[in-house]
């Protein structure tokens, strides 16, 4: 009975389709910063505006202020999680559903325990690859299910410069 509520439930998460497989990851990644991490970056950030003011830059200063006040509220407020699927005739992260039409290729770089992560591209220029963390999933599961329905990219075999400048330097 109960493995029945769970399958109705994620029938429900999944969106179109019948989910493959189901997962959930945090909403932005969670990072964990030492003190010497956050006096680093106070000294850059009021350089950085001191700065933009002596050059008369003030959207500048706005934005490295704004960026530091994001960075600190991210910081105490925990992050939700939210639902991924691959399903039949898509996949599904949150409340936005991809169908599979949409989609270019989809690449797995899995370097544990740092890196686990989904590439999604997408068939339209503007719209932005997608990297969706696997957390505890099986790579191989999550390729077995997306192979029938999209191409694997096999010359991505590491993460974007992005996803390594965030984990390296905690952004």
């Amino acid at each position: 009975m109960e493995e029945e509520i769970q399958t109705e439930s994620q029938y429900r998460l999944a969106g179109p389709g019948r989910p493959l497989v189901v997962w959930e990851i945090d909403e932005y990644p969670r990072q964990t910063r030492s003190r010497r991490w956050y006096v680093v970056m106070a000294v850059a950030g009021v350089s950085l505006i001191v700065y933009s003011i002596a050059t008369a830059n003030f959207l500048f200063a706005v934005i490295i202020l704004m960026a530091g006040i994001i960075t600190l509220i991210s910081d105490f407020k925990h992050p939700d999680r939210i639902p991924v699927a691959v399903t039949s005739t898509g996949l599904v992260v949150g409340e936005t559903y991809y169908d599979f039409r949409s989609v270019r290729d989809f690449a797995l770089v899995y370097e544990p325990p740092e890196v686990k992560l989904l590439y999604v591209t997408f068939r339209q220029l503007w719209q932005p690859m997608l990297a969706i963390p696997l957390e505890d999933v099986d790579p191989n599961v999550v390729r077995k299910e997306l192979l029938p329905f999209c191409l694997e990219n096999l010359d991505r075999t590491s993460e974007t410069l992005t996803e390594v400048l965030r984990r390296v330097y905690k952004l």
